[in-house]
């Protein structure tokens, strides 16, 4: 039976997810709007409890026939869905748990890390970079971080998906990258730091971030190998993170390539 009531209590607690962290954390589930954030979902092996279609504008570009759909009005759709260009469906997924040690490493792994994360958009235009530059994991160091936010992952455009991605302590994370003999690059300002341009990315390296506002602390500056920052040549003395994210990045990939 369709549903035609934005009152239906599927609908409300759908609502619930998409607006408020302590429901996400609570019932381990969250919602991803729109065809291809949908099927990088699925095809990252993430469970949906359910996927809401509307029939009048679904573009029924994957196959669904094993999972449970519940078809809803066009009117209820567009109470719930966040753009018009999604393709008339929205799921709710099941929530997975990751840990550190479980992560899978290439031969001469690219790792990168952020101190926490002031803006969700920042994040998901962080992870779409890792994506296409075939970063093998980010870690932020904040076990609070909240990995989907509906706006991560529309901003990463599903690349939340597609990525290894850990919530860890500071602590952690630098003895994980210690013992696992990582080449530790931290953009830090401080008498010692050289160019992004003079290291040497060539060998298993974590690039690691701090936020626009406070930078990184000074546990990274003591535990890494280089200190490093971007050359600045205008008036303005910084760049928005997930810019200064793919700059580094890009820039191991170059060298990594030639």
């Amino acid at each position: 039976m369709q549903i035609e009531s934005p009152q239906n209590p599927k609908i409300k607690n759908l609502l619930k997810l998409q607006q408020k962290s302590r429901e996400r954390k609570s019932q381990a589930l969250f919602v991803v709007e729109g065809v291809q954030e949908n099927r990088l979902a699925l095809g990252a092996g993430f469970i949906p409890n359910e996927i809401f279609i509307c029939e009048p504008i679904w573009e029924n570009s994957f196959d669904l026939f094993k999972f449970k759909i519940q078809t809803i009005s066009q009117k209820v759709f567009e109470k719930i869905a966040y753009r018009n260009s999604t393709g008339g469906i929205i799921g709710i997924y099941h929530q997975k748990k990751y840990h550190l040690n479980e992560l899978k490493l290439t031969e001469n792994p690219l790792v990168v890390v952020l101190e926490s994360v002031e803006k969700p958009g920042n994040l998901g235009a962080i992870l779409r970079t890792c994506d296409g530059a075939g970063v093998d994991a980010l870690i932020v160091c904040d076990p609070l971080a909240d990995f989907y936010n509906p706006n991560v992952i529309r901003s990463s455009v599903g690349a939340v998906f597609t990525n290894q991605i850990f919530a860890e302590t500071k602590e952690n994370t630098i003895n994980w990258l210690k013992k696992n003999n990582f080449q530790i690059v931290s953009t830090y300002l401080r008498n010692d730091t050289i160019d992004l341009y003079e290291v040497d990315f060539r060998k298993r390296t974590a690039v690691i971030l701090g936020t626009e506002n406070s930078g990184l602390t000074k546990d990274w500056a003591e535990n890494s190998d280089k200190l490093v920052k971007i050359p600045m040549n205008g008036e303005v003395d910084s760049l928005n993170v997930s810019n200064a994210a793919a700059i580094c990045i890009y820039e191991a990939v170059r060298q990594r390539s030639n």
